[in-house]
């Protein structure tokens, strides 16, 4: 008995810094992954970043030998305006290599310009062929009756006019707990759901979870979901109906994120001419939960 309540234990879950033995690396660590992954906004600063700081590089280069004909003296700009120039392929003519280093450095900096081409291009190819899901999570996760059993809730939102097909829903809760040996782990627990798929995903789909005995969150509370520093992570995927690719969206809530006796706002509308239509400005809006059936009590 006293292993069971051992195994069964709810501890918190910290984070370890890189000073502390942290895994080194991340998304740096692998510069295509960041660059695909990256906003495009942040994906042209960090290209024009390469570009301007190679130029400015090759332009040290220059500007300590001196080569280049028709430079002014000790003028910097001339110098990085002719790296420019080189690795753009553009050659207006007025400023030329004259030095045999200027030359080779010419020669290199115009292989890197080619390079850099082919490389920046396929990356921008790839970041526009690449299908995205614009799925929307609601900000709360909720915890109250439906249909007289407590249930987990939460809701999702397709924002792209086309369809996910044949989407499908998975819901993990995430926690701090000790093994029979008192070794302290971060254990992932599958959610059972109510529909876990759902063949046109269109508009909208509240994701369920029953806390019935036997499931992970049965026999907790809000403050031990708190003290174990748990999180619900899902994650949806399906086929995007435009691109006919696999397309893949994730949202974590924290213990914090979710409401105890509440319940998601009804986003259903209906219009004097009988037409329902979703009003998404109440997609975030939660109310406390309609006295109902009760359910089975939470054990703390």
């Amino acid at each position: 008995m006293a292993s069971r309540q051992t195994r069964n234990q709810l501890v918190p879950v910290y984070s370890v810094s890189p000073e502390e033995g942290r895994l080194e690396g991340g998304s740096f660590a692998d510069l295509y992954h960041h660059l695909l992954t990256s906003s495009w906004p942040m994906l042209l600063v960090q290209i024009a970043a390469g570009f301007f700081a190679l130029n400015a590089i090759f332009a040290v280069g220059y500007y300590l030998d001196g080569g280049i004909a028709n430079a002014r003296p000790g003028s910097f700009g001339d110098v990085f305006f002719f790296s420019v120039e080189t690795m753009a392929t553009i050659g207006y003519g007025r400023m030329a290599p004259v030095s045999l280093f200027a030359h080779m450095l010419m020669s290199f900096e115009a292989l890197t310009g080619m390079i850099g081409l082919a490389v920046t291009t396929g990356l921008i190819f790839a970041k526009f062929s690449r299908p995205t899901a614009r799925v929307r999570f609601s900000r709360y996760g909720v915890i109250s009756s439906r249909d007289g059993v407590l249930s987990l809730m939460f809701r999702m939102a397709n924002e792209r006019s086309d369809q996910i097909v044949e989407a499908q829903v998975r819901v993990l809760l995430a926690r701090g707990e000790v093994t029979v040996e008192g070794e302290r782990i971060l254990r992932f627990h599958d959610l059972e759901l109510t529909r876990y798929r759902n063949a046109t995903f269109r508009h909208s789909w509240t994701v369920i979870h029953p806390i019935r005995p036997g499931s992970p969150l049965y026999g907790c509370s809000e403050e031990s979901l708190k003290s174990s520093s748990a999180e619900i992570v899902a994650s949806v995927t399906g086929i995007d109906g435009a691109f006919m690719q696999t397309v893949y969206a994730r949202h974590t809530y924290d213990a914090g994120d979710i409401v105890w006796g509440a319940r998601l706002m009804d986003i259903m509308v209906r219009t004097p001419e009988d037409d329902v239509l979703i009003d998404y400005g109440k997609f975030d809006a939660i109310e406390p939960a309609a006295a109902g059936p009760q359910a089975e009590p939470i054990k703390v």
